[in-house]
């Protein structure tokens, strides 16, 4: 029976630097995967626009983005979902209402919010989206604003008390940290993304991995055989059944090499 793995993007695969590039070492792990018939599959927040070549030239099987709202396998999408239009404007009247800064996620586009005060964290990827190429004059006010999941940004100023049980009706809430959260539709997740990926393949739960460095990784661990965290992943850790090593230092690499994903190389 082949194995699968399920890997995070950011602190995972690609550092969270400037740098922006997967280590050689993982890079090579991969290809020596793959070469050994083991399927390697991208379970991510990120939509399919913000997956771009430094990710998908490595030759995953599949992707898993948007938190579980939207599949590919082998190239061909097995999975999407996305929300009306009605429940779009709804949720941002909502968060006018609650002084929290969102910024829209579509599988072919961002959508920013002008009509908020300024968030620098907001700002910060909106620019670095810039610097890579991609649109970011989306706006809600567009005719066509639609969203499949968001994230939000908020400080004492926000009326957290009020959005967050408001949200959690129709939506999951992931807390990231530092006023920083991920809003995902229910029942979607990256452990949903993975049990349809494991049902198409017939592959048994047993035989499945993933490896993620922070706590938003952690719907993926309670979906596979065996969980893995990076070594830089601290927060994440205390949950993992594997610790390898950080991603500087051929944390990849060595998991799956422990795994047995691929002989010596």
């Amino acid at each position: 029976m082949r194995k699968i793995m399920f890997f995070d993007i950011d602190g995972t695969l690609i550092p969270e630097t400037r740098d922006q590039s997967v280590p050689e070492s993982a890079v090579r792990a991969l290809e020596l995967s793959r070469k050994a018939g083991n399927l390697l599959f991208i379970n991510t927040g990120r939509p399919a626009m913000n997956v771009g070549s430094i990710v998908r030239d490595l030759g995953f099987d599949g992707y898993i983005m948007g938190c579980g709202t939207h599949i590919e396998c082998e190239g061909r999408e097995v999975l999407y979902h996305t929300l009306d239009k009605a429940l779009c404007m709804q949720t941002l009247d909502l968060l006018h209402k609650c002084r929290a800064i969102p910024m829209f996620e579509r599988r072919d586009a961002v959508f920013f919010d002008f009509t908020t005060p300024f968030s620098p964290m907001i700002a910060s990827i909106r620019s670095q989206f810039a610097a890579e190429g991609k649109e970011v004059d989306h706006s809600t006010e567009d005719a066509d604003f639609s969203f499949d999941k968001f994230i939000i940004n908020f400080d004492s100023r926000s009326d957290i008390a009020t959005l967050r049980p408001a949200l959690e009706k129709r939506f999951f809430w992931i807390d990231r940290g530092e006023g920083f959260a991920e809003i995902v539709p229910k029942p979607y997740s990256k452990a949903t993304g993975i049990e349809t990926v494991l049902r198409l393949y017939g592959i048994p739960k047993e035989c499945s991995y993933a490896v993620g460095d922070s706590l938003n990784d952690l719907p993926m661990f309670s979906a596979v055989g065996t969980s893995i965290a990076m070594g830089n992943g601290k927060m994440l850790i205390p949950y993992a059944d594997h610790v390898t090593d950080d991603i500087g230092r051929d944390g990849i690499y060595n998991a799956l090499r422990h795994f047995v994903f691929f002989g010596e190389a």
